[in-house]
């Protein structure tokens, strides 16, 4: 699920604060408890994430650090994304006092530091960058294979007694945003439990024939959705092609 600046992550019973801290690339976040942070590869152990690639900017990371994580208070834990000494937990007043990135006077300095690191490119590099960036499994092939409809598409199907329309997002989304009438919620994290032998949708579409229409808020997790159905025999899977933020620009009807 996307995210933004603000927001609030629940996972098992935690709800983590959401920050967008910008810099290693720009769509890097971290998340917050009361006791602790995770920082992805902002801020590291004694050291701050690379700028130099994936939309990367020294400026932003630096408003991200000394703007944002630094001001948290010191006791707070530290949890980054990895650590390459074996490290696996620091706190912010640790960083503040030993993390030699941070020991700089201005933002012209710590931009100085990064600009000038001379890091080699990680291995793979050509080939992880642009799958990053693709954000899971890529739309358009799902579409190539026939699997997707459009949300002009959808707005015909949606109502039909053969087609069961499946809403794959969180209940917090549901509640930001809205619901497509007619809509059967069955979370994502819930899928492959669903779709094998015994589940809701594999007994739905083996014993009605009905058409099995995910969708989720941009199109990502309905269209891995109907790749995993598609893997075990469900063969009337589809999804709407850009999710709900399609079905509204198509002005699709919601129920909030």
């Amino acid at each position: 699920m996307r995210l933004a600046d603000g927001d609030k992550l629940a996972i098992e019973g935690l709800a983590l604060d959401v920050i967008y801290t910008p810099g290693h690339t720009d769509d890097s976040y971290s998340f917050i408890l009361p006791d602790r942070v995770f920082t992805g590869d902002t801020l590291l152990i004694r050291g701050t994430g690379r700028t130099d690639f994936q939309n990367g900017d020294p400026r932003q990371q630096y408003e991200s650090i000394f703007g944002r994580l630094l001001k948290l208070p010191d006791e707070t834990m530290i949890f980054p994304a990895h650590d390459y000494k074996g490290e696996t937990v620091s706190t912010i007043g640790e960083e503040k006092a030993f993390n030699p990135r941070l020991q700089v006077k201005s933002v012209e300095e710590y931009v100085d530091i990064m600009n000038n690191l001379k890091l080699s490119n990680p291995k793979m590099m050509d080939v992880a960058v642009p799958a990053n960036m693709r954000v899971g499994l890529h739309q358009d092939d799902i579409a190539s294979r026939g699997w997707s409809v459009t949300a002009e598409q959808a707005l015909a199907l949606v109502g039909r007694p053969d087609v069961a329309l499946i809403d794959l997002r969180e209940q917090s989304e549901r509640e930001r945003h809205g619901v497509i009438p007619g809509a059967i919620h069955l979370p994502y994290t819930r899928l492959q439990e669903n779709i094998a032998a015994g589940g809701m949708l594999h007994e739905l579409a083996k014993s009605t024939a009905k058409q099995i229409l995910f969708y989720c808020a941009f199109g990502e997790r309905s269209a891995m959705a109907v790749q995993a159905a598609q893997d075990v025999g469900i063969s009337s899977a589809r999804h709407i092609q850009g999710g709900i933020d399609a079905w509204r620009k198509a002005s699709g009807p919601l129920v909030h």
